[in-house]
């Protein structure tokens, strides 16, 4: 189980960098005026989300593993809402992948600002996965 965590670990390491960057490009991109500066930014944000799915789907798969080996977590409230949690922070990569198919397509819906709150949702899903699952409450 311990290699298993490791990884999760690792993979989540991986999501959460992409996840973070990610909605930072989206604010530089919003505020670009020059068509070079779009172009190069849709390739780090399309590049940046394949690594984003690669660490998302590797961390779903190595925490599935450990649950595996500890079903009895599953009855666990703490790890329940931890679960929910990382279903809202999938959500939340979908809504970037969606997003970076709009800036690609040319349509920029939001102001600079907006994407500047949209960043720190991660963040603040972060501290609460990390408190859930060191303190284990309830």
């Amino acid at each position: 189980m311990l290699w298993l965590k490791a990884f999760h670990i690792v993979f989540v390491v991986t999501w959460f960098a992409g996840l973070f960057y990610l909605p930072r490009l989206f604010v530089y991109h919003a505020m670009a005026d020059e068509d070079p500066v779009r172009e190069t930014l849709c390739v780090m944000e399309r590049r940046l989300l394949v690594m984003m799915h690669i660490g998302g789907t590797l961390s779903w798969l190595f925490g599935l593993g450990v649950l595996a080996t500890v079903p009895a977590w599953l009855g666990e409230p703490w790890m329940q809402v931890k679960l929910g949690l990382v279903v809202i922070l999938t959500a939340y990569h979908v809504l970037c992948a969606r997003i970076v198919k709009e800036l690609a397509a040319g349509t920029v819906r939001h102001e600079h600002t907006w994407y500047r709150w949209f960043n720190e949702v991660p963040t603040l899903i972060l501290i609460a996965v990390v408190l859930l699952v060191e303190l284990k409450p309830f």
